[in-house]
């Protein structure tokens, strides 16, 4: 691709800073391999505080992180309205210096079509990025539907309606871009959040991380309020002191707003020497912690977003060999397979039995994690997703007659 006609596209993405927003990270970089001029706005955060520098030469432009939504509608009417004056103001400014023809908009919030409808008389056009479902996120968060998810239906379908091509994380988001997007089967793309293999070798546990436990539990990712933390740590508390399986540890990896509460809890319930919350970990000391542990969990509950969201963390556990305990999720059931085993919905007495079977069962646990393994090298690594990224991008530019 010559340079003069190389295909520009700019990213945004509001909810995590890039490179740290992996999923957008391996976009990027895979595009930019393919000969496409990739643009990044971002906010900044968690050590990536310049407001623009390249990477591998990808532009990144970042603005200043907006106070993250807990609490209701205004707070998230402020942190959205933060990151849409930013959008424009660097837009315009990535528009002067690089160009672009396609904005590539990751959700949530369902609003970079507003960016998209600014620009599109010039002819750029908008390629959507499903990472969430945002009237279920919604739903999830505050456990009601009401006025502002139909808020957010709205906004989802007029996303869609802007979106000359989507791409989807699964099937079930797929279907929804069909169903409620109303989108046409050729232009929607399954494009899955998988890890780049590469990057998760295989080594030996650290022995200072496992604090001399026989099995070690490891959950790494968001610590919010939909990912289950509670139930995880009720699960615990059950398998500690009612099952009587002492000789255990959980290495919690991630960060997040209710940190505090979790370790709050774990505290009230004598648990402390069995948990260590190492915040968040990248690179050499994220595989150090993962290849410590016996066992990844992902006690995110089952709701209507959970159960046909992929989690990002149950692939890195299977990377690396390790066998999941998870609620019965739809989705959960789809990426793991025979590489996990599945506790009734939102019961944490059930989940805590089903960690004390692989406890007692070494070989199981082996067995399980070659075949989690296998199922990545196989159809889920990033590399199976690259010619679906790449099909959609070839798509948005033949309807733009290029």
């Amino acid at each position: 691709m010559a340079a003069d006609t190389a295909r520009k596209v700019l990213i945004v993405v509001e909810n995590l800073p890039v490179p740290l927003d992996r999923r957008v990270w391996l976009e990027a970089t895979t595009l930019k391999s393919k000969g496409y001029e990739v643009s990044v706005i971002c906010p900044t955060g968690r050590g990536w505080d310049k407001f623009h520098e390249e990477i591998e030469g990808i532009h990144i432009y970042r603005y200043p992180e907006p106070v993250e939504a807990h609490s209701g509608a205004v707070a998230y009417a402020r942190e959205y309205l933060h990151s849409l004056w930013h959008w424009f103001r660097l837009a315009r400014k990535v528009r002067r210096e690089r160009g672009f023809d396609v904005i590539h908009g990751c959700n949530p919030p369902d609003l970079v079509f507003l960016l998209a409808w600014l620009y599109r008389p010039f002819g750029v056009r908008y390629l959507f990025d499903h990472h969430d479902v945002c009237p279920e996120l919604f739903e999830a968060k505050f456990d009601k539907k009401g006025l502002l998810y139909n808020v957010m239906l709205i906004w989802e379908r007029i996303t869609f309606a802007t979106a000359s091509v989507s791409i989807a994380t699964n099937e079930s988001f797929r279907a929804i871009a069909l169903s409620r997007g109303k989108m046409k089967p050729e232009d929607v793309f399954v494009v899955r959040s998988a890890p780049k293999i590469e990057k998760f070798e295989i080594r030996p546990a650290d022995p200072e991380m496992r604090k001399g436990a026989g099995t070690v539990l490891g959950y790494v990712g968001v610590i919010g309020q939909q990912e289950g933390m509670d139930l995880l740590v009720a699960a615990a508390d059950h398998l500690i002191r009612a099952m009587g399986r002492r000789d255990v540890h959980f290495i919690i990896v991630g960060f997040g707003p209710e940190v505090p509460m979790v370790e709050a809890d774990v505290a009230q319930r004598g648990l402390g020497a069995h948990f260590t919350f190492t915040g968040a970990l990248y690179g050499e000391d994220l595989l150090r912690a993962l290849n410590s542990c016996d066992i990844g969990v992902s006690p995110d509950p089952k709701n209507a977003m959970n159960d046909i969201s992929t989690m990002n963390k149950v692939m890195e556990y299977m990377t690396l060999e390790k066998p999941v305990v998870q609620f019965d999720l739809k989705e959960g059931r789809a990426s793991a397979g025979e590489a996990s085993v599945y506790a009734a919905a939102n019961d944490p007495k059930d989940f805590a039995a089903r960690i004390a079977d692989l406890m007692d069962a070494p070989e199981r646990r082996a067995e399980m994690g070659k075949v989690g393994r296998a199922r990545v090298l196989d159809k889920l690594s990033w590399a199976h997703s690259v010619p679906h990224l790449l099909a959609a991008y070839d798509r948005i530019f033949a309807k733009m007659g290029r």
